[in-house]
């Protein structure tokens, strides 16, 4: 049986527009919780993300209190330890192995933008790995999320999984919350599974800090640039 979907006549541009223009990466969380529901009721509209043939491939991990805190500390350990941390790596490449313009000029860019607003400068690299081992305290904010995939899928399911992500960034500012979506971890795929107990035929895809950002904190104060529209798209029209 088959439910029609009566139109939405309350919604509006400009409150779309805002949820998703205001959408950043936050790198400074408040500690204020976020309730289970709200957590819940975000993922019940990110669901509604298309899929080929509704696959729904998207599978989620939401980590709070204790549990968040043993992951984290879990990450840390091998992150502070160079021994143990040449010992894990990616198990898919989030990013290109050979860098070309200009995604390498924009990657530069936001990290050196992100460590001049912190005072690092570029032969500290003891700050930026601090900096960079942020991310596996989830920013300190109050809810972490891992999202996984089976293994058995190819890429168009990857693509669903973005969109889903960005479903769940989007519903998440419709409620005055804050995200940042983190490929970080993906090195530490074997840890993450151990400590999640996640099944062998799941796959890490990234994790994604979930809070209230911190207003007072400078690395939130950062505005990333986007290409104007004729930067990235063509019309043809004969």
């Amino acid at each position: 049986m088959h439910t029609i979907i009566p139109p939405v006549t309350n919604i509006t541009t400009a409150a779309v527009d805002a949820a998703i223009e205001s959408r950043r990466s936050v790198r400074a969380f408040l500690p204020t919780p976020v309730a289970r529901a709200t957590v819940e009721d975000i993922l019940r509209v990110a669901s509604r993300a298309p899929s080929g043939t509704n696959t729904q491939p998207w599978k989620v991990t939401v980590l709070s209190g204790p549990a968040l805190q043993r992951l984290c500390a879990a990450i840390l350990a091998v992150h502070a330890d160079p021994a143990q941390l040449a010992e894990h790596s990616e198990e898919y490449a989030y990013y290109p192995r050979q860098w070309k313009a200009p995604y390498i000029d924009r990657r530069r860019k936001v990290g050196w933008d992100l460590y001049g607003l912190l005072g690092i400068g570029k032969t500290d690299k003891a700050r930026m790995h601090a900096q960079h081992g942020r991310n596996y305290a989830f920013f300190d904010a109050p809810v972490g999320l891992v999202f996984t995939i089976d293994r058995t899928l190819e890429q168009g399911s990857w693509l669903d999984c973005g969109m889903f992500l960005q479903n769940v960034m989007v519903a998440a500012r419709g409620r005055g919350l804050d995200t940042c979506p983190q490929a970080a971890f993906t090195p530490f795929h074997r840890v993450i599974e151990r400590e999640l107990a996640l099944p062998e035929s799941d796959m890490l895809v990234c994790g994604m800090a979930l809070g209230h950002a911190d207003p007072g904190a400078v690395e939130n104060t950062l505005v990333t640039e986007r290409e104007p529209v004729a930067g990235f798209a063509r019309f043809l029209v004969d």
